[in-house]
């Protein structure tokens, strides 16, 4: 428990967390405003489309993650944390259960947020949440944000540099995964594969997947959910396998 608390405290008494999280709100419910109030007919009012705009909010709490983990590197807390923790795996599990759980938090907020926004712009459309995939789209931005911030303390520890975790996740999210769209042949079947891909279907991503015109789909959105799971833990996992044996 007590690494817990270490990790709380030092997560919460710095100012980057709580500018983060806000970034991550404001922009998920400021894009989803923009997204309704300004999108035309094409754009379908379904509780899937609500949720468009929160992956600006996930990547905010992925670099939050990847600075949480990383920057410990950096300033040369993490060899403290190691000396007052010397069994290494519980202060890193702790610190990914933190990360884990604030994410989580800020993503209920920004799925309800933007559900809330869509039910207010479109009074007019079916909003309501009828079946197991509309909680599922609204309700997992929950899930989708907790897997995204072990992702990031992942990255943070395997590279232990604050720029170069950072570099890497964003070019990644940002850049080289909807690049993959662009390679001939192949590129639209690989492109099923890659994990934020995954992590919107789990989600919802009829829209994506028409204007992309993506295709049959290898995956139901669970089983897209638990497929990004894995690679989230794995990544998760390897960083604390690394830190375990690698000396500070």
């Amino acid at each position: 428990m007590s690494a817990l608390t270490a990790e709380r405290i030092k997560l919460t008494s710095t100012r980057a967390p709580w500018v983060c999280t806000g970034i991550a709100v404001v922009a998920a419910l400021g894009f989803s405003v923009a997204f309704f109030g300004l999108g035309g007919p094409e754009i379908q009012a379904t509780v899937a489309n609500t949720q468009v705009t929160a992956s600006f909010g996930r990547t905010v709490m992925l670099v939050l993650a990847v600075i949480a983990a990383a920057s410990e590197y950096n300033w040369g807390t993490m060899r403290l944390t190691f000396q007052a923790v010397p069994s290494r795996t519980p202060a890193l599990l702790a610190k990914g259960l933190v990360i884990a759980v604030w994410s989580a938090v800020v993503g209920l907020v920004v799925g309800f947020g933007c559900w809330v926004v869509g039910v207010l712009l479109k009074p007019d459309a079916d909003l309501a949440l009828h079946s197991a995939a509309d909680w599922r789209a609204v309700a997992g931005q929950g899930l989708i944000f907790a897997l995204t911030g072990l992702l990031g303390v992942g990255v943070g520890l395997l590279l232990r540099n604050t720029a170069a975790a950072l570099a890497v996740a964003l070019v990644w999210t940002q850049l080289l995964e909807g690049l993959i769209m662009l390679i001939p042949t192949v590129g639209p079947a690989i492109y099923k594969w890659m994990p934020f891909f995954a992590a919107q279907q789990f989600i919802g991503g009829d829209l994506a997947n028409s204007q992309l015109r993506i295709g049959d789909l290898p995956m139901n959105p669970v089983a897209y959910g638990a497929y990004f799971a894995v690679i989230c833990l794995a990544i998760f996992a390897a960083g604390v396998f690394l830190n375990k044996r690698k000396d500070v």
